[in-house]
C-alpha cells in the first residue's frame, strides 16, 4: 500500500539510499534528484505530496529551491521538510522564513524523521479535508479578514501571500483574541508533534507572519509578544 510520494533532493547518494530504502518500507513512493536544478523540474512535473530538501545543493541551493517552488502555483503548497547540519543555523531560520515546513538536522534518526513525515502529511491532508470546511468561517481582526473556507487572508481587499504555516497561526491566534498562546502549544497545534523544544520555530513564523500582515512590523499592531510566554492577537 503506497502511503504517498515523497522527492528527495539530496547530492549524497548514501543519503538517498538509505532514505529510499527505509520511506519504502513504510509504503511511500520515493522518487530522486540530486541537484537543485533537477529538483525542481521534478518536483513541478510529479507534484509529489511532500519534498525531503537538503540545504547544500549542487548549481542551486536548497534555499532558493524553497523560494522557487514557493513562488510557484503549480508547488506552493506541497509540504517541505529541510535536511540541514546543525552549523546551517541561518539557512535553518532563512528556510522557514521562505514556507519550509520543517527541518531535521544530520546526522537525524530515521525514526524521528519518518515521525515528522507524518505529521506534516497529516496537517496537509487535514487542511484539504471537506470534513473540517463546516466548521470554518470568516474572521475580521482590525483591517485584516480571515476567509477558512478559502485558506485566504485580506488585508484591506488585498490578498496576502501566507504559506500554510503563517497562515494556519494567524486563524488560530484570531480565534483566540485576547488570550496569549503560548509558544509550546502553538507548536503542538500547528505543527501537530511535540517539535523537541524547537520553540524558535514559532518565533521564526510570526517575525515573517508580522512582515507580512503589519503596516511596521518592528512596531506591531496586531501580533503582541509576550514576553517569557508566546503570542496574542491585540
Amino acid at each position: 500500500m503506497k502511503y504517498g510520494k515523497i522527492l528527495i533532493i539530496d547530492d549524497e547518494k548514501h543519503i538517498i539510499e538509505l532514505l529510499k530504502y527505509n520511506l519504502e518500507s513504510c509504503g511511500y513512493k520515493v522518487i530522486k534528484a540530486e541537484d537543485g536544478v533537477q529538483g525542481i523540474d521534478t518536483a513541478i512535473s510529479e507534484l509529489p505530496d511532500l519534498i525531503l530538501l537538503d540545504l547544500m545543493l549542487p548549481l542551486i541551493d536548497g534555499v532558493e529551491v524553497c523560494r522557487r517552488l514557493r513562488s510557484d502555483k503549480r508547488t506552493k503548497k506541497i509540504p517541505i521538510i529541510m535536511l540541514t547540519a546543525k552549523s546551517d543555523e541561518m539557512d535553518k531560520i532563512i528556510g522557514l522564513e521562505i514556507g519550509a515546513d520543517d527541518y531535521i538536522t544530520k546526522p537525524f534518526s530515521i525514526r524521528e524523521l519518518i515521525a515528522r513525515i507524518k505529521a506534516v502529511l497529516r496537517r496537509a491532508k487535514d487542511l484539504n479535508s471537506n470534513s473540517i470546511e463546516k466548521n470554518f468561517g470568516v474572521i475580521d481582526i482590525g483591517e485584516i479578514t480571515i476567509y477558512e473556507d478559502k485558506h485566504e487572508v485580506k488585508k484591506r481587499g488585498d490578498i496576502l501571500d501566507l504559506t500554510l504555516k503563517e497562515f494556519n497561526l494567524l486563524n488560530l491566534l484570531a480565534k483566540n483574541k485576547g488570550k496569549v498562546l503560548s509558544r509550546n502549544f502553538l507548536l503542538d497545534e500547528i505543527w501537530g508533534y511535540d517539535y523537541f523544544g524547537e520553540v524558535r520555530t514559532v518565533d521564526v513564523h510570526i517575525r515573517n507572519l508580522r512582515k507580512k500582515i503589519e503596516d511596521d512590523d518592528k512596531n506591531p499592531k496586531y501580533i503582541e509578544t509576550i514576553r517569557g510566554v508566546g503570542y496574542k492577537i491585540k
